[in-house]
Parts: C-alpha cells; structure tokens; sequence
C-alpha cells in the first residue's frame, strides 16, 4: 500500500468513474484499475462493487476513506515540516469562495509561486456548509470564504476582514441614476440571484421578508460570471459580492446601485482545523492572501 494508490482510490470515490479519474489525475485507465486492485488484494477485501455500470463503495471501502484521508494529510505536514530543504516544499489544498477567483486569489498565488517555487497549492471550490467537515477529516488545509461570520467550535479563525456585497446594474438602467435605493424600489424588479445554497441569497430574501417585499427572481446561478454577463444584457440586477463586478465598473459596463437599504454583512474568513499545525509556508499563504485585499 502506498500514498498513490491512496489518492486514486479517494479520487475514485469521488467521481465513482474509473474513466474521469484517470483523467483527473493524467494516468491512464488501466493504471486506475491496477492501482485499485493491488489495493483490494493488500487489504484482501473489495473496496468497490461494480452494478452494471454503476461504481458502488463496499462497507470495507467506506471504512478506508478516513484512513486514506488522515494518512495523506500526515504525509504532506510531513514534506511541510520534516523536509531538510531550506525553502519550503509540498502541498497545501485550500479551499476558497469563487468571489475571491477574480482577481484577489490569482494575484495572490502568483505572488506565493515566487516566492515559494516547491509548494504545490491544490484548489477547491468550497460551499460554506460542507468546508468544516473536510478541514476535520483532512480533505483540506486551509480555507479561505466569503461569508457571514462563522462560529464554530471544531475551527480556528486565523483572519477576518469586513467585504461588501451590492446591486449592480447597466448604467442606463432606471436605478443606476436613482439615489438612496432601498427594499421597496426593488419590487417587481427582475433579480439575478445566487443558487439556493449560498448565504448570500438566503440573507437577501430574509431582507425581503422583513421589508414584505415580493422578489422577482429571473435567475439563480451559483455562477458569478453569469449574474454579471446578464445584468450587463440588461436583464436584471445582480446581487453579488462588490469584489466580483471591479473590473466591469472600472470599464462601465456595470453600475453599483445606491443602496440605502439594510446592510449585509459579510467578511474575508481565513480558517484551519483547531488542531491544525500552522506552519511557515501556510503563515506565508495566509499573509499573501489577506494582503490582497485591495486588489
């Protein structure tokens, strides 16, 4: 048994595709079968059923997960900690809110690349309900969201900083030129909107009710991209975090709305597991990221 067969067999039970895995991780697919199989017959128990075409985890493969989880976890504090190299190596997985892939994050990451050549940083879009359970099980390092403020007592808050979340609107929209917009101007108003499981819809439609507005919703996508493409169209305003719509303003092709309304409060959040070991190069990744604020 080793690390790589590990990272397949986890890998494959997150696609249950032999074929998107081997993709994922650049081997061919018969390299995922073998991996899988020298696996099965060390541990001497079948860790997957195949059910016509469908790819099911055995009870024997369920216990595997947390194992395979916390035995690569060890190995890359390992790299991170025990290396005899004076500049640090190995990977960190981190964890972020798209809000941040717009500009911050790149920014970011290019700047740590530089500066930290051997670190390997794996990305994963996060969902602001499920990122404590994978920092607990070692899924992830470090987490880096947008969001209200979280209170959890299984995580340790290393940074917080206050972000704004806004309406936006073409510039020839009747509201982009109308001061002190508030709930009521918004009725019967087409509304692009974030998916169902994001904070920031969930605290706009609670505004709504508090204010007995009826919104009218034209679209919900968990894609940034889209809420800007279609209030630049001209079909609706879009409610999404400041950050994400810089560069659309900067070039005129969107307009922040004059909000007087009730506030809503969200923060940059940097979080670790409470037993987490920070180390330097995570203190450098953390620092680098929190410094971008302004970009």
């Amino acid at each position: 048994m080793n690390n790589t067969q590990l990272e397949t067999f986890l890998k494959l039970v997150e696609t249950k595709s032999f074929t998107s895995t081997a993709n994922m991780l650049g081997y061919a697919q018969s390299t995922v079968t073998t991996q899988i199989k020298l696996l099965e017959e060390e541990l001497g128990c079948l860790l997957f059923e195949r059910l016509g075409k469908k790819l099911v985890l055995t009870a024997e493969g369920e216990k595997l997960i947390s194992y395979a989880e916390q035995m690569l976890k060890l190995q890359r504090e390992i790299f991170l900690e025990v290396s005899s190299s004076k500049t640090p190596s190995g990977i960190i997985k981190l964890g972020v809110s798209e809000s941040f892939c717009y500009k911050r994050l790149p920014d970011s990451l290019l700047e740590y690349k530089k500066e930290y050549p051997e670190m390997d940083i794996r990305l994963q879009f996060i969902e602001h309900d499920t990122f404590p359970t994978l920092l607990k099980n070692g899924s992830l390092d470090l987490v880096y969201t947008l969001n209200p403020i979280i209170d959890n007592p299984e995580l340790k808050m290393i940074h917080k900083e206050k972000e704004s979340l806004a309406f936006f609107v073409r510039p020839d929209h009747p509201l982009a030129k109308k001061k002190r917009v508030k709930e009521k101007d918004l009725e019967g108003i087409p509304l692009l909107i974030t998916s169902h499981n994001c904070s920031f819809r969930q605290m706009l439609l609670q505004d709504f009710i508090d204010h007995q507005v009826v919104p009218k919703i034209e679209l919900e996508t968990s894609s940034k991209e889209i809420l800007k493409q279609f209030a630049i169209n001209g079909l609706g305003i879009a409610f999404m975090p400041s950050m994400v719509a810089t560069e659309e303003v900067k070039r005129g092709l969107l307009k922040k709305i004059d909000w007087a309304g009730e506030d809503f409060p969200v923060f940059s959040q940097v979080f670790i597991h409470k037993n987490k070991h920070m180390n330097e190069a995570m203190e450098a990744l953390i620092e680098l990221l929190t410094d971008f604020r302004n970009g």
